[in-house]
């Protein structure tokens, strides 16, 4: 059984579309190309890797099987080319490391410019991802690091406690909510919101308030905190944000913390295999996890 990596990014590409003609059109090939490649991979298989219907194809058991295996060789060999661009640069490594959204807003940026400062032969590609979906790349290979909150499902993946983050609420001085120490998130509910755009934080308290049997009502959701500051300053609505997050606001604004359990988050720093690490990923590991300590 003889698979090339054309194949298997074929093949993938193929499933993610869920389409024999848009899979060959993504990878500019014809249809009859991309079908007889495929059958090619069964017949050396000895089982069908895809199901057709009237919607498109799905993979078979030995097609999903065939997907994870491949993602995995893909992912090691897209590591390897990038490992290698490093040196061809002149740079002797690269670290994948993705982030949530409240360890990027305080956590993560003066240690990792600690990091770059004390290592110019390293580079970092960081990425800011909802947990959820750091979690998956670290499955899938598609990263070395990962730093995510304890409200996700860690499967597999190791994981060691860095840092925490608490849920606040930002609000105008004239606020009613101003005078309070504390407030709980279903009083909040009623409440006009400005929130952040595309957050994992975002999906977080949609998930609370549907728990609820509310949704949050958001009057404006932006990419800058700043921004969001402002509008909060006017009087538009009030934000909730992380505790990082609120201390780079630069308003005279009420900022108060929220009263549920769930609003003090536990930040982990995770990977597939810690012992497993590349030395200049398990060089970041090991600052963070010393600064956590």
């Amino acid at each position: 059984m003889r698979f090339d990596l054309t194949d298997l990014r074929l093949f993938l590409t193929v499933v993610e579309c869920g389409s024999l003609t848009q899979g060959a059109r993504t990878i500019h090939l014809a249809v009859a190309s991309v079908s007889e490649r495929i059958a090619g991979m069964e017949a050396a298989l000895g089982a069908p890797l895809l199901e057709r219907n009237r919607r498109g194809v799905r993979a078979t058991a030995a097609g999903e099987a065939l997907v994870r295996h491949a993602r995995s060789i893909l992912g090691q060999v897209e590591q390897m080319r990038g490992e290698m661009r490093t040196y061809a640069s002149g740079l002797k490594g690269r670290v994948r490391l993705l982030s949530n959204t409240a360890a990027m807003a305080d956590f993560l940026p003066p240690q990792l410019c600690r990091f770059l400062a004390a290592h110019r032969d390293l580079s970092i590609d960081l990425e800011e991802r909802p947990s959820a979906d750091i979690v998956q790349a670290l499955a899938d290979r598609r990263a070395d690091l990962g730093i995510v909150a304890d409200i996700t499902d860690f499967g597999t993946l190791q994981t060691r406690l860095i840092a925490s983050d608490q849920l606040v609420v930002v609000a105008s001085r004239s606020h009613q909510v101003a005078r309070q120490s504390n407030v709980a998130f279903a009083d909040l509910l009623d409440e006009p919101i400005v929130g952040m755009a595309d957050t994992a934080l975002e999906t977080h308290l949609a998930e609370r308030a549907s728990r609820l049997g509310r949704q949050l009502d958001y009057r404006i959701q932006l990419r800058n905190t700043e921004h969001v500051a402002m509008h909060v300053e006017a009087g538009i609505g009030i934000s909730i944000l992380s505790d990082g997050m609120a201390k780079t606001l630069r308003r005279d604004l009420a900022i108060l913390p929220l009263s549920d359990a769930w609003a003090t988050r536990r930040l982990y720093l995770c990977a597939r295999d810690f012992s497993a690490l590349t030395p200049h990923a398990d060089l970041l590991a090991r600052q963070l996890l010393q600064h956590a300590a």
